[in-house]
């Protein structure tokens, strides 16, 4: 992942971007415990005194987060889910209608830009239909754009299929 990684940094700081990495998993992020505080008894802030707290922070003060992960069956990995579920302090506890479906309303007025990038060394179209499926549905629950593609390492040429992932995205 590290030279997938550079090449991303690299191609981000050629379109202007100030690139903060976070190798999740070298942070110590405890999982979220599903006791609802961030919601009704400190709202907007886990009680889990981690990483995790300032990285929340960090996520809602950015123009554009990147999520640079291996597709596991489909979805994230592990690490990245365990952040996913840590940041619903992001969203109020209520529940709204959008388009028939039940969504968290917004905790504030603006989220970052959302670019997820799966990486894989197979081919498997299923793996990748499943994984833009899962991130057109968390696009649903930030409000704002949120797209992504997997880059197969076997196949594709890193430099091109970065480019091709940003292109039109950010």
């Amino acid at each position: 992942m590290s030279r997938i990684s550079q090449t991303l940094r690299e191609a981000l700081k050629e379109k202007n971007y100030i690139v903060e990495e976070k190798m999740l998993k070298e942070i110590d992020i405890k999982p979220c415990m599903g006791c609802y505080t961030c919601w009704i008894k400190t709202p907007g802030k886990c009680i889990i005194d981690d990483f995790g707290q300032e990285l929340v922070s960090e996520i809602i003060n950015s123009q554009l987060i990147v999520y640079l992960t291996p597709v596991v069956y489909g979805g994230y990995s592990p690490e990245l889910k365990k952040v996913l579920d840590r940041i619903i302090p992001l969203m109020l506890p209520f529940f709204e209608k959008i388009k028939g479906e039940v969504h968290h309303p917004k905790r504030y007025e603006n989220y970052p830009k959302v670019l997820a990038l799966g990486v894989t060394d197979k081919d498997n179209q299923e793996e990748t239909v499943i994984f833009k499926e899962l991130i057109g549905r968390n696009a649903l629950n930030w409000y704002n754009t949120f797209d992504g593609s997997v880059i197969n390492i076997r196949n594709d040429s890193l430099v091109t299929a970065i480019a091709e992932a940003l292109e039109g995205r950010i």
